[in-house]
């Protein structure tokens, strides 16, 4: 039996919000990854997601990212933002994927970092950069 004194009482402030028809669960909005010094797993999955699109559409199978974004099942507008994380620059996505670093930004602002040149995309998505983007800047 337990008491009413023994009651634990554990409150993690979550919202649910439908994404293409389907629940999903979205953390809460002060919520970083990197406060916890872990390398937070959507950027991983967004990339490798980007690059298996980029190799079917350089194969051929598809010749514009709307006829992707049909047989995805997702927006043209999403696709074609998701899509950038695969012209990243190679420095970037080294430390990403081999070395697991944390970044500064979050992953809307890593699909925007892959339009700089491939010299100042490191010092933004890692933190550091002094040129970077009013935007990037915490």
């Amino acid at each position: 039996m337990t008491n009413a004194d023994d009651t634990i009482r554990i409150v993690i402030p979550l919202k649910i919000r439908k994404k293409n028809g389907r629940p999903k669960i979205m953390p809460p909005a002060d919520y970083l990854p990197s406060e916890d010094q872990m390398q937070d797993p959507h950027v991983l999955r967004a990339i490798g997601r980007a690059w298996g699109w980029r190799r079917r559409m350089e194969a051929g199978e598809f010749s514009t990212i709307q006829e992707l974004a049909e047989a995805v099942g997702l927006a043209e507008r999403h696709v074609s933002r998701q899509l950038r994380l695969a012209y990243l620059a190679p420095e970037v996505l080294k430390r990403l994927v081999y070395k697991r670093e944390v970044i500064a930004v979050t992953v809307m602002q890593l699909t925007e970092c892959a339009a700089l040149p491939w010299q100042g995309q490191a010092g933004v998505v890692f933190g550091g950069a002094s040129d970077a983007p009013k935007h990037y800047q915490g």
